[in-house]
């Protein structure tokens, strides 16, 4: 027998054969198992039998989830033992010493066997999809487990399959994928605990042998590098790490829903919930993310940057080779500056936030200090690194490094600590350098605090006349074009932004020819332009009364030419010459959302499935600018006319002119000039100035209201009240007639489920106090699964419709913003 018996996913359709299914779950020894018969759990939950995958000829034994279609295979017995159709039916039989899978010709084709001799053998399929050979009830050896499906994974890992080690026996339960959706036989791509014995990390590798992805080490909480495995709402991730035992496994928080891990035949790594109001499966969790998940792509001593992606050498490291390093070929990674002299007091250097490198070593099988690790890792010349987890849950392991420290990244949001050996110096570069600086600090001290005020503003004012004549003096220099010194400037801060000139944009679209223009927005126009290249592009040319100065148009570029996420549109690059401002977009030719939502015509073509699709989108894209990208972003202009759509009508948000970076720890900020779109502002930002990642959140929420409705938020008007769309859907709520706010295009029997739990986020997203929004990434788990207990939504901001600044019919609140713009604001009921 192959013992390769690994875990499989895939959409399967089901054979000609009706399949007929056993009363009970189990099979005995006076029973088989054949084409159109199988056994069903007591929960009705998993089926085991024969099926054929796709198109093929072949058959093979498995187990799928019972009345899901199309049929989903989480575990295969014969999967690179195929009973071809047609040249013979098979069956399923149990004996004394096991059990096997025959043809109608009597041969074996594949075939488990223990050591035992079992009087009364069975064969059951339990409510967690395990298949099992025990002892019937009675039997001398009832409740043993004599061999069990879920030590022999394929593709799919379901909670309480154990993915690790037996250390007692070496024996290793990895998943394995299909060669593809077609055919479960092994794949090239295997996911595994590697180094059980030492400091446990999972890895992806192709071909049994090259590393693919890794996350790792374990640190007590979490794989190094993985945050998408720690515990969260959906799943609780468990690894349990004994003298016997090295394991991952996971348990659900919600135990009705149907859930697993897959390994693709791409070699991602996915983790699926069942939609039972769609009848499919949804995707919650990928690990492989980004291009920085990829093993070893900055070579030793290099860190990926996520949010390039792209690669840097550790301080006190420099590319080995400065000419491939520019050619962004990174794999032969950085080397020291100054070698190891191991006999000339060589030290340690701290470094926070990274993905822990591969390779590590377990020191010792006890708790030691940090000073104590250390010392240990001088005793060793060869000793690179070291750091203290608490792998055992026992305050902490030496964890060291003999070599190369390879597959590192920035990892910020819950990176690891690790100090790595550097030459004396280095360190005391390292030192002169913290001394100058610090110095530096109490000079500025004393002076501070002798020249007090006064001279500190003497100071500033001094820098800025300084700053001033200097600009002066380059403007004079560059009298052929006034604006190059703003392209140095933006140059400089991004050296890798390409600079178009304007004869080439204006070749490109036509001289701004009117064929050309594709969109028309509050600060220009926008045109569709074809490169020299072929290469289609958006260009968004500012209009020079527009009110993005220099200044948001720098911020634009700074901001979004650092940005790579599939949900935010691509910067290609900018230009800006003559008194001309222009960016440089991928050209999307569905444009923008606006277009299609309140477009009675074309808004035909957005169906349910699309709108939810594009809620998701923007919800990943914020998430991405509030949570995962290096510092937090809130846009402060979140709207239709701001959502582009691709050929396949994904969204992606556009337009950061208006948009504001937080950085370090800073959650929130006042601002006296109010900058957006009213009808989509929060409350505390449209009358006080206030803004943070929740005011984003309040927009969401009204885009969410228009996109589901087919209506726009602001002049949004009803015969039977004066509520704006907040204000209706608010009523809605009231009443439980939340489905009479669905879009009329759209057939009310499309998911009545997952518009109401859209329709609710979007309340939640809207509330008047900005401690009751979500964050966004509760936003996306709640719009994401189905089963997540939400709270009730409390009364909405602006319920009720702004009026115009000459209306004065009605009582309200007057705001100023800094441009002079008068808004009435009335109170919500």
């Amino acid at each position: 027998m192959r013992y390769s018996i690994l875990l499989a996913f895939s959409y399967v359709l089901l054979s000609s054969n009706s399949l007929i299914s056993f009363a009970e779950d189990t099979l005995r020894p006076n029973q088989a198992l054949t084409n159109g018969q199988t056994l069903v759990c007591s929960s009705q939950r998993f089926e085991l039998g024969f099926f054929t995958p796709g198109s093929s000829n072949n058959s093979f034994l498995g187990i799928w989830y019972k009345n899901i279609l199309p049929l989903t295979a989480v575990w295969v017995a014969n999967r690179d033992d195929p009973i071809v159709l047609g040249s013979s039916s098979a069956s399923l039989s149990l004996g004394s010493s096991g059990f096997s899978i025959s043809t109608n010709e009597s041969l074996t084709v594949w075939s488990v066997n223990v050591s035992a001799v079992l009087s009364s053998p069975i064969l059951q399929l339990l409510d967690n999809g395990n298949l099992i050979l025990t002892e019937e009830s009675g039997a001398g050896s009832e409740g043993y487990v004599f061999w069990q499906s879920f030590d022999y994974i394929t593709d799919t890992l379901l909670p309480e399959m154990k993915l690790g080690w037996n250390l007692s026996t070496g024996f290793n339960r990895n998943m394995t994928s299909w060669s593809n959706s077609g055919n479960p036989s092994t794949g090239v791509y295997s996911f595994s605990v590697d180094q059980p014995d030492q400091a446990p990390q999972l890895v992806v590798r192709r071909q049994s042998t090259v590393k693919v992805n890794r996350w790792g080490p374990w640190d007590g909480v979490r794989f190094s590098g993985s945050g998408e495995l720690s515990p969260n709402p959906v799943f609780t991730p468990i690894f349990t790490i004994s003298s016997e035992d090295v394991y991952y496994t996971f348990k659900l928080v919600e135990e009705s829903t149907l859930s697993r891990f897959v390994m693709n035949p791409d070699g991602t790594l996915m983790y699926y919930t069942w939609r039972a109001s769609d009848n499919e499966w949804g995707s919650v969790v990928t690990l492989q993310l980004s291009t920085c998940d990829g093993y070893g792509i900055c070579g030793p001593y290099g860190s990926c940057d996520t949010n390039g992606p792209s690669c840097v050498c550790l301080k006190g490291f420099a590319p080995k080779s400065p000419q491939e390093w520019q050619m962004l070929t990174w794999t032969r990674g950085c080397a020291r500056k100054w070698d190891l002299d191991c006999k000339n007091g060589d030290g340690f250097v701290r470094y926070e936030g990274y993905k822990l490198p591969d390779s590590s070593f377990l020191f010792a099988n006890r708790s030691l200090s940090l000073k104590e690790c250390e010392a240990e890792c001088l005793k060793s010349c060869s000793c690179t690194a070291y750091t203290i987890l608490d792998i055992h849950a026992r305050g902490g392991d030496c964890v060291m490094w003999f070599d190369e420290l390879v597959d590192m990244r920035n990892y910020p949001d819950g990176g690891e600590e690790i100090y790595i050996r550097m030459a004396r110096k280095e360190i005391e570069s390292i030192a002169d350098a913290k001394k100058k600086k610090r110095m530096k600090v109490i000079i500025i001290i004393i002076v501070s605090s002798l020249g007090g005020m006064l001279i500190f503003g003497v100071i500033i004012c001094m820098v800025n006349r300084s700053r001033k004549t200097k600009r002066r003096l380059r403007r004079a220099q560059s009298s052929d074009n006034p604006y190059q010194v703003h392209r140095e400037e933006l140059q400089e801060d991004d050296p890798e932004l390409p600079i178009l000139d304007f004869d080439t944009i204006s070749a490109a679209t036509d001289q701004f020819s009117l064929e050309r223009k594709i969109g028309e927005g509050g600060f220009g126009t926008v045109y569709k332009g074809v490169l020299p290249s072929g290469q289609e592009i958006a260009v968004k040319r500012l209009s020079v009364h527009s009110g993005q100065g220099l200044q948001e148009f720098k911020n634009e570029v700074a901001l979004i030419a650092k940005l790579q996420h599939r949900n935010l549109v691509k910067l290609l690059g900018c230009c800006i010459q003559r008194e001309e401002k222009m960016l440089i977009y991928e050209y999307l030719p569905n444009k923008s959302l606006d277009q299609f939502l309140f477009d009675r015509t074309r808004k035909e073509v957005l169906t349910w499935r699309k709108r939810f699709d594009i809620i998701i989108g923007i919800a990943r894209g914020l998430l991405y600018l509030h949570q995962d990208s290096r510092l937090r972003i809130i846009h402060r202009d979140l709207k239709a006319s701001n959502i582009l759509l691709d050929n396949e009508m994904k969204s992606k948000i556009s337009d950061f002119g208006t948009a504001r970076i937080f950085g370090g720890e800073q959650t929130e900020e006042t601002t006296r000039r109010v900058i957006g779109t009213y009808g989509y502002m929060s409350p505390e930002y449209a009358m006080s100035g206030h803004f943070s990642v929740k005011s984003d959140v309040f927009s969401f929420g009204v885009l969410v209201l228009e996109i589901i409705s087919g209506r726009k938020s602001s002049g949004f008007h009803h015969p039977e009240h004066d509520l704006n769309l907040l204000g209706h859907a608010w009523n809605l709520w009231n009443e439980g007639n939340l489905l009479e706010l669905l879009d009329a295009q759209i057939e009310k029997a499309s998911s009545v489920n997952e518009v109401t739990r859209c329709i609710q986020v979007a309340l939640l997203c809207v509330q008047q106090r900005m401690d009751d929004r979500p964050t966004m990434s509760t936003v996306l788990l709640m719009l994401s699964h189905e089963n997540f207990v939400m709270p009730q939504p409390r009364e909405p901001g602006f319920v009720t419709e702004l009026l115009s600044a000459g209306d004065t019919s009605s009582t309200g609140k007057h705001l100023h913003t800094a441009n002079d713009v008068t808004v009435t604001i009335l109170d919500g009921r």
